[in-house]
């Protein structure tokens, strides 16, 4: 089996680069199963239902969400109703969403899907690591493959969640920051590791934004709408091979697409 986990879309461009070449990308690189973090697809920040069914429609099978989760209310009714969609696994039990998702079973094999929140520099929540130690509980025994998305800042933060879950899942795959990190491995236990796999949108931009209004934000302390950049849009991501008879990952692809590359 093969995963395609992509990075935080963000923004118009990422989610367009998504729907116009998916398709297109599965075949190239013999994607099984594609699991998207979405929390930054609306405008930057969230995610609406319009968004959420198109990127469905364009062969997302399964979406993890971050810090920005709840940004667009209407979300909720998706997150309450639709069995392919998380919330992190730490949030309280009232917020709306659900921590588990499985999904896969089109590619011949189920996989479970988790997300986590890092607690260095982001906002409280609880323990994501005895949040794993549960939701992983809860997995039923004849899902082998799991793959968890830790949504977090620091890279010592996401190298511990990765070490801590070796041998226990397929891949910890890091969001958050949208910077691609080049430390892409499989640890001791079998576990895919990236600290984090970057953004799908606009690379010419502070982290998705356009540069002039961060800049100016930035040296002026002046209040700035931070709008979607719009140029050299890439996906971002990592593609994971997996034994689905062991559930462990045998070799994982750091990935950076052009959409002028498709």
């Amino acid at each position: 089996m093969r995963i395609l986990f992509i990075g935080d879309i963000v923004g118009k461009p990422g989610y367009t680069m998504i729907c116009d070449n998916l398709n297109t990308i599965r075949s190239r690189h013999n994607v099984n199963v594609v699991i998207a973090n979405a929390e930054n697809s609306a405008d930057g920040s969230g995610l609406t239902p319009k968004i959420y069914d198109k990127l469905i429609a364009a062969g997302v099978d399964g979406i993890t969400l971050g810090d920005h989760i709840y940004r667009r209310k209407e979300i909720y009714s998706v997150l309450s109703s639709n069995s392919n969609i998380v919330k992190p696994a730490n949030f309280p039990e009232d917020a709306p969403g659900q921590k588990l998702a499985i999904i896969g079973e089109a590619a011949g094999e189920q996989v479970a899907i988790v997300s986590l929140m890092g607690r260095v520099f982001m906002k409280p929540v609880d323990c994501p690591f005895q949040a794993a130690d549960k939701i992983l509980s809860q997995v039923p025994s004849t899902v082998r493959v799991i793959l968890v998305d830790f949504h977090a800042e620091a890279t010592s933060d996401k190298q511990l969640m990765g070490r801590y879950l070796d041998g226990r899942v397929t891949a910890v795959l890091g969001t958050h920051t949208h910077v691609p990190t080049a430390d892409e491995c499989i640890l001791p236990g079998g576990t895919a590791f990236q600290c984090d796999v970057g953004m799908t949108g606009p690379y010419e931009s502070i982290l998705g934004r356009k540069i002039s209004a961060v800049t100016e934000a930035t040296t002026t302390f002046r209040p700035t709408q931070f709008q979607v950049a719009t140029q050299d849009v890439r996906l971002g991501g990592a593609i994971v091979d997996v034994n689905i008879h062991t559930g462990k990952a045998k070799s994982i692809e750091r990935v950076c697409i052009r959409s002028d590359e498709i």
